[in-house]
């Protein structure tokens, strides 16, 4: 399709340097700024705000211009919270870096009419204005033709056809930012929708043309796949599958490159252990630093294979078909269909997911959602549940996904019970209807995946090597002091040197593990995993660092990997520290436990009281007690050990 001529009539007096991103969801809108950005971006909030824009910076004709990603929205008249900050932000009455000196507007070129609605209104905004129409290759095979200059002329500003995936017209697109145009053209009445609607099928009279665009053309693929991934029954089957297939997955692909990190940092510790001499500092680095960072960064392949798998997915369209099926699960437990958003993000982190609920308008609603959120199993949790699994199920990576899937669903119900029983409590009232609109099929694009993923495994990274690292060194003081001297062992000249396990049981870590494990012990937990599981309520995933430095010895640094010697470990009696039975109880007290202590004032503040978030952490918590108990007595009499 031909580019228009980028002739306006009225030129803005200095080229913009910011553009504001504006456009309906499932319009490919992020596709373009990642492919326009690429890494060079970042996600923020809005000041006073948990609604989150992505800020980046483009190429343009030898200087760069500032691009800032706003929430998808339907409309800019709704009273939601996206949309508000969208109005507020184009009209300059909320800064994030730089105020939109023009808006780029992302329009689906196979749903024009819905979109030239939003079009008029963000055209009327007062600001220089290109619209980039996106979808124009789904949009060719359905059959039909746009007449890209007619268009430009009748909304007042150029009109560019892109490609984001392939990147196809993005040049051209940028072109057209140097001289974006204020539309002079008669818009429609952004208030009135239905006249706007008719305002928006007059516009394409003579544009949209071809086979497509005569009456509403079936797609049988769509609707036959509809069929099965949005059935009440077979919906639900169809995402339990896909589910188990996931973890398999990252299961049985991200061996090779775990081993290799294993390896690596097997290597570093033995080269730190021989080039530091002995002493404070020696045990510290190898111990303390090189064991438990490693603990946790072997982890790192699994969660971007799982944050990559998952970003395919959503690029598909099929997650929002699972957010179809969901919708109708989550009616029958009082939850309402807007909740799925929050929960689904929680899976990432249950922070963001919490704050999200401020877009669910009813506040028993929201409460509701706020209270079972950290039931979803985040990424978080993503280094305990490899280690537990592994250690179950060794060498069976089709049972390890099972089980993997297994973790995930038992989060899910138990936020679905608890949800139920507060809406018949404490929170009694109707839910409230999801509209959801169901995005075309199409192929993912790998290069928005691994952006996605590139984002998590920095933000990964950065959390091993300041929280983690600190909580690391933290730990290795309370293991390492104060040092015990042991009493001689026959005559007074005679000096005796404690074993390791001997000098850890009598530091200040061994005290505070003896101190918490009566409370832990009916779990089948020892004194070291009691203090494992105490100091993971500051971050869930310390746990495996924390066993990396108890457990650590650095005169055998190199007989085998962190893992292994975690997995390996025994009691001073000889018993493994990781038996089956344990290690099953464990896994399920992860699950379900509060064991994030930054949620609790995320909660207190989306709430308004610390009454819930002191009902959250203490309702998680005894039921993740109470269910780890009935799973190591469950195991033990199955035969288990």
């Amino acid at each position: 399709m031909p580019v228009p001529p980028q002739t306006p009539a009225a030129a803005p007096a200095a080229v913009p340097t910011c553009f504001a991103l504006l456009g309906n969801p499932n319009t490919g809108k992020t596709t373009l700024f990642n492919r326009m950005c690429g890494i060079r971006s970042k996600t923020a909030n809005f000041p006073g705000s948990t609604v989150e824009a992505r800020l980046g910076t483009c190429a343009r004709d030898g200087d760069t211009c500032r691009l800032v990603d706003l929430p998808g929205i339907y409309s800019l008249n709704l009273d939601r919270p996206e949309s508000r900050i969208c109005r507020d932000y184009l009209k300059g009455e909320v800064r994030l870096g730089d105020l939109p000196g023009a808006v780029l507007i992302v329009a689906d070129a196979t749903n024009l009419v819905r979109n030239l609605v939003f079009v008029s209104q963000a055209l009327q905004q007062g600001l220089p204005a290109v619209v980039a129409l996106t979808m124009i290759d789904v949009a060719q095979r359905r059959g039909l033709s746009i007449d890209i200059e007619r268009l430009a002329a009748r909304l007042g500003c150029p009109v560019v056809p892109v490609n984001a995936r392939t990147g196809k017209g993005v040049e051209a697109l940028v072109r057209a930012m140097v001289a974006p145009r204020m539309s002079d053209a008669d818009l429609a009445d952004p208030i009135d929708v239905r006249a706007a609607t008719t305002w928006a099928g007059h516009t394409l009279e003579g544009i949209l043309g071809g086979a497509g665009a005569v009456g509403h053309r079936q797609d049988t693929l769509t609707d036959r796949l509809d069929t099965a991934f949005t059935h009440p029954v077979l919906g639900l089957g169809v995402f339990a599958a896909v589910m188990v297939g996931l973890f398999y997955t990252i299961f049985s692909l991200a061996t090779v490159p775990m081993d290799g990190l294993n390896w690596i940092f097997s290597r570093l510790g033995a080269a730190a252990g021989s080039v530091i001499p002995p002493g404070a500092i020696h045990d510290l680095i190898v111990d303390g630093v090189v064991s438990g960072i490693a603990g946790t960064a072997v982890f790192l392949p699994q969660i971007c294979l799982l944050f990559f798998l998952i970003a395919l997915l959503e690029d598909t369209g099929y997650l929002a078909r699972a957010a179809f099926v969901m919708d109708r699960l989550l009616r029958w437990f009082g939850l309402p269909g807007q909740a799925f958003v929050p929960l689904l993000s929680a899976h990432a982190c249950a922070i963001p997911a919490i704050m999200s609920t401020r877009l669910i308008p009813d506040r028993r609603d929201r409460i509701a959602t706020v209270l079972v959120a950290p039931f979803l199993s985040c990424s978080a949790r993503l280094p305990v549940y490899v280690l537990l699994i592994g250690i179950l199920f060794a060498g069976r990576p089709f049972q390890a996904g099972l089980a993997f899937t297994a973790c995930y669903l038992l989060g899910a119900v138990a936020a679905l019970l608890t949800a139920l029983l507060a809406r018949r409590t404490l929170l009694r009232g109707p839910s409230m209807p999801m509209v959801l609109e169901l995005p075309a099929y199409r192929m993912p694009s790998v290069r928005t995946a691994l952006l996605l993923t590139w984002d998590r495994a920095t933000t990964f990274i950065r959390k091993a090597g300041t929280v983690i690292l600190a909580i690391c060194i933290v730990l290795w003081w309370l293991s390492a002091y104060p040092q015990y001297e042991p009493p001689a062992a026959g005559p007074v000249t005679t000096a005796r040197v404690a074993g390791p396990s001997e000098a850890l049981e009598h530091s200040w870590a061994g005290r505070l593990g003896h101190a918490v494990e009566p409370v832990f012990s009916p779990l089948g937990y020892d004194w070291q995993l009691s203090v494992g599981v105490m100091t993971s309520f500051a971050a869930r995933e310390v746990f495996v660092s924390t066993m990396a430095v108890l457990l650590a010895d650095s005169d055998e640094i190199d007989e085998g990997s962190v893992l292994d010697r975690i997995t390996t470990a025994r009691r001073d009696d000889g018993t493994p520290i990781f038996t089956t039975a344990t290690a099953a109880s464990l896994l399920v007290f992860y699950v379900l436990a509060m064991q994030c202590l930054p949620t609790l004032p995320v909660t207190r503040r989306e709430t308004g009281s610390w009454w819930w978030a002191a009902l959250q952490w203490g309702w998680m918590t005894g039921l993740a007690w109470g269910m780890a108990f009935v799973t190591y007595r469950l195991v033990l009499a199955a035969g288990g050990t």
